[in-house]
């Protein structure tokens, strides 16, 4: 089967959350299982390092029509792990610093969208499935539908459409109706939606199948309080609607081999996993004491990711034996509340406020237990790294945290972690407490839990396996 994923950011080139990880790596296992699958990103000419730039070969160039604009496209390739990647250049609207946030997104991604079809004859590649993934590439099974399904080799073209992140959705003013997306009017109603142009919406509506990146966010997005205001067109659509859980990257995501590491270790060599606690403790600044619990977030400063909940209780937390390791940035109000407890607590809190894949390998393997009260988590990916470097999550039961991680019973000796289910910082805090006498005061239990984590298969092939009963019953 021919497979064109499409994406607005994926690893090894560029990536700044989870959508960049799945991007990277789904589409090696589907080749895996006998696929012929390949990549479409914008050519983000800032922000991609020399090392890829230098290897992309040149393929040629076309013209998108956005509109009353006709807008240069250019095509580079570049392969990795023998998987083909195509990267959309066109300076004007990604030779930036930053990948998303600009002023005109809306019609970066839009380019973007439409150029993925206008580049086909030119790759000489027509897919059996386009699989799009988020708002910045919902409108290309918009503009197939309005604009290429006339070509027979467009015909037979199916789409999928991934929704990562439902609070994201492209909502824009009606005027791009006519000045940016050029839509004839009877094809407007796919895109407008409570009185605006929503391209998640437009995604939805023109697409052959919808998933989300757990089966439990695919049921949660049905209720108002997690589906933004899309309820209504979900319900609708209900029947096309699929949850498919994110895996990682095994061989990027490995204790054993990780560089960044001060000590590799397995599940067979633990033991050899606090050196991890002892470098990380030494390069803060932190008293090291193996028996001491180190508590770990690596996470946008976002309410989306339960730092309300965090504050709230922050002050009990940090009263216990244990320390806290914060690293991630966000909104300012979280950064400067979190940072006031550096100051008050200095030999048991540190907040770093940045993003450094570096840094984040070495505290997911230093860290005890790893904290994640999200709001709501489509899937997420930190927990499960987490559980691969030997880290017991701490989760809210919502989206892909409720799927991935099974809470510990004490009595049977199975489960991965410890959970809460309301959004609430006191029923976080019991969490936190049964981890913490866990660690305390049942050291066998804690190296079974920690050992069940470990030996969790996370990678991508059982997913793999689920989007491919997907792409052929299509």
């Amino acid at each position: 089967m021919k497979i064109l994923y499409v994406a607005s950011e994926a690893s090894p080139f560029v990536r700044t959350g989870g959508l960049g990880d799945v991007a990277g790596a789904l589409p090696k296992d589907l080749n895996a299982l006998g696929n012929d699958t390949r990549v479409v990103i914008p050519f983000y000419k800032e922000e991609i390092k020399e090392e890829f730039r230098n290897n992309l070969k040149y393929i040629g160039s076309t013209y998108v029509d956005l509109s009353w604009r006709r807008q240069y496209c250019g095509v580079f390739q570049g392969v990795i792990d023998g998987v083909i990647y195509y990267l959309i250049d066109n300076e004007y609207y990604f030779k930036r610093h930053g990948l998303y946030g600009h002023f005109d997104d809306a019609e970066r991604f839009a380019f973007f969208a439409k150029a993925v079809l206008e580049i086909m004859p030119l790759i000489e590649f027509y897919p059996d499935i386009l699989h799009c993934n988020d708002w910045q590439c919902a409108l290309t099974p918009v503009f197939l539908d309005v604009f290429y399904r006339f070509g027979r080799e467009y015909q037979n073209i199916r789409t999928v459409f991934t929704i990562h992140n439902i609070e994201f959705q492209g909502k824009y003013g009606k005027e791009l109706l006519g000045d940016i997306l050029g839509l004839p009017e009877w094809a407007q109603q796919l895109v407008l939606y409570q009185d605006c142009v929503n391209f998640m919406k437009g995604g939805i509506e023109s697409s052959s199948a919808v998933t989300t990146v757990s089966e439990t966010y695919a049921h949660e997005i049905m209720d108002p309080f997690y589906s933004y205001g899309l309820q209504s067109i979900l319900g609708e659509r209900s029947y096309k609607i699929h949850g498919v859980v994110n895996g990682i990257d095994t061989k990027l995501y490995n204790p054993k081999t990780d560089k960044a590491l001060f000590a590799n270790f397995d599940a067979k060599s633990v033991k050899k996993r606090v050196e991890n606690k002892k470098g990380l403790c030494q390069m803060l600044d932190l008293p090291f004491d193996e028996d001491r619990p180190m508590v770990a977030m690596i996470s946008r400063l976002t309410e989306q990711k339960g730092i309300d909940l965090v504050l709230a209780v922050l002050d009990e937390i940090l009263a216990a034996d244990l320390q806290v390791v914060i690293l991630g940035t966000g909104d300012w109000k979280y950064e400067n509340a979190l940072a006031t407890y550096q100051d008050r607590y200095p030999n048991k809190f540190r907040l770093i406020r940045a993003f450094s894949l570096d840094l984040a390998s070495k505290i997911y393997a230093a860290s005890d237990m790893f904290l994640m009260p999200s709001k709501f988590e489509p899937c997420g990916l930190s927990q499960i790294i987490a559980m691969r470097y030997g880290s017991v999550p701490i989760v809210r039961e919502t989206g892909g945290l409720k799927d991935t991680v099974e809470p510990y019973n004490p009595e049977t000796k199975t489960g991965v972690g410890f959970t809460f289910k309301t959004y609430n910082s006191y029923d976080m805090l019991d969490a936190v407490w049964r981890a913490f006498g866990t660690f305390k005061n049942f050291k066998d239990d804690w190296k079974i839990v920690q050992q069940n984590g470990l030996g969790k298969d996370f990678g991508w092939q059982n997913s793999a396996k689920k989007y491919m009963d997907i792409y052929k019953s299509l």
